[in-house]
């Protein structure tokens, strides 16, 4: 083993032999930044920073813009000077386009390591196969390799034989280059220079609640409050302080996160500038529908009603205001993409008055119960709903792998463009477009 930082070693020829269970965590870096770069490669080295839904404060920075003191969360007239002097690139957030890398992203994880945890929009946790140390540090760097020749995301993968020392890791991979994006902690001497270097208020579970309690007994860095005796943290510390606790002196103790199904799926977004016409709540309420569909199918879960709404902005009291909702009840539960688009396309149009700005869009997909407990309807042929799966299947499929992103859509879709992508990122040969209207599904 050589030493890279004070205190921090990488793997090397020596190590353990054979790996216990090791966890992985990979972090996009700069998540939202990066998309962006994906599709604009002429912010590259530039300071850029993402702006929330309403361009009111900064959400996500370039490492540039970090460095000239811009933080998460400052509002943007607060640094309008900064921006001007150092030419800094302001971009409005798209969040739907986040959506779709950080699916590819995770997509292209699961074709290395099939057994991931999805923890954020950029990160999850990789449980490794059992192995060598060195086959697993191969197979974690051929995994950010991949990602970033499929996707065209930069990433930092941290491994330890917890999810909170696996942070840490990945912690050190994007903070210093010399890790080549990957940090292994697989021996206790790691695991306390690594805890020795972090401060305590940026450990997992601890926060900014818990760090001045600790601050008042003398704990500063992460490896003072592993060196606690088990009697002096659970008089200090709740259930899951002890936990990480456990987890700092590598205990594995935090469980594997099921994702809970859930009992109503919403989709929506406030428009700037507002919507008036009908073709573009149409528009709307289509990529709306197709995003909650998406999460239902996945849940293996389907739906008896969907919610339309929509509203201008009360705040423009020199507009006229109109809020109105209606619900659509379905002949049978249903997952299908375009019996759902028709139905929220019927009740826009049932709710939509001209002459008003439409601030708000959104859909509500409810009713929700498993696809075992769906009744069918007898107006419905068991041939057109098993076709209409399968159909759903090929959908998600096409849409999820990095080849062939969101090539199939509803046809009331937006049809824009993206700009052109990195060379690195492979562009489908051309978008299918499904009409929710009169097509049948193929046999």
């Amino acid at each position: 083993m050589h030493a890279l930082r004070p205190g921090i070693y990488c793997i090397a020829a020596g190590g353990l032999d054979i790996s216990p269970t090791m966890i992985g965590l990979i972090d996009c870096n700069n998540f939202f930044v990066s998309c962006e770069r994906v599709f604009h490669p002429r912010l590259i080295g530039r300071p850029v920073v993402v702006m929330s839904n309403g361009d009111g404060c900064a959400v996500a920075m370039s490492n540039e813009a970090k460095a000239l003191g811009i933080t998460r969360g400052v509002p943007i007239y607060q640094i309008r000077d900064i921006i001007r002097r150092h030419n800094v690139i302001t971009v409005h957030g798209d969040h739907r386009l986040y959506g779709d890398l950080s699916a590819r992203v995770m997509s292209t994880i699961e074709e290395l390591v099939p057994d991931i945890e999805i923890y954020s929009v950029d990160e999850c946790f990789i449980h490794f196969p059992p192995g060598t140390i060195e086959q697993t540090e191969q197979l974690a760097r051929e995994i950010v390799k991949r990602v970033r020749r499929n996707v065209g995301i930069p990433t930092s993968l941290g491994i330890a034989p917890t999810k909170t020392l696996a942070k840490i890791a990945a912690s050190f991979a994007k903070k210093y280059p010399a890790y080549r994006a990957v940090c292994v902690m697989d021996t206790d001497e790691k695991r306390r220079k690594a805890l020795a270097l972090t401060d305590i208020r940026s450990v997992w579970g601890i926060g900014r609640r818990l760090t001045p309690r600790l601050q008042q007994v003398g704990i500063e860095r992460a490896i003072d409050l592993a060196d606690f005796s088990e009697s002096q943290v659970t008089t200090l510390l709740n259930v899951t302080g002890r936990r990480t606790w456990l987890e700092l002196n590598g205990h594995p103790c935090i469980e594997r996160e099921t994702e809970p199904e859930h009992k109503q799926i919403c989709s929506s977004r406030s428009f700037t500038p507002a919507l008036e016409t009908i073709e573009q709540l149409h528009e709307a309420v289509s990529s709306f529908i197709t995003i909650a569909s998406r999460k239902l199918r996945r849940q293996h879960s389907c739906a008896r009603g969907v919610t339309v709404f929509l509203r201008t902005n009360h705040f423009r009291t020199d507009q006229p205001q109109y809020n109105r909702s209606t619900f659509v009840t379905l002949e049978e539960a249903t997952a299908d993409l375009m019996t759902l688009t028709k139905a929220a396309i019927s009740g826009i149009d049932a709710i939509f008055r001209r002459g008003y700005m439409y601030r708000k869009i959104g859909v509500i997909i409810t009713d929700i119960i498993p696809d075992s407990a769906a009744q069918p309807s007898l107006f419905t042929s068991p041939e057109d709903r098993e076709r209409r799966k399968r159909l759903m299947r090929l959908l998600d499929t096409l849409n999820a792998n990095p080849r062939t992103p969101d090539s199939l859509k509803v046809a009331t879709c937006p049809l824009r463009q993206p700009p052109a992508p990195a060379p690195s990122a492979t562009k489908p040969a051309i978008s299918l477009f499904l009409s929710c209207r009169n097509l049948s599904a193929p046999d």
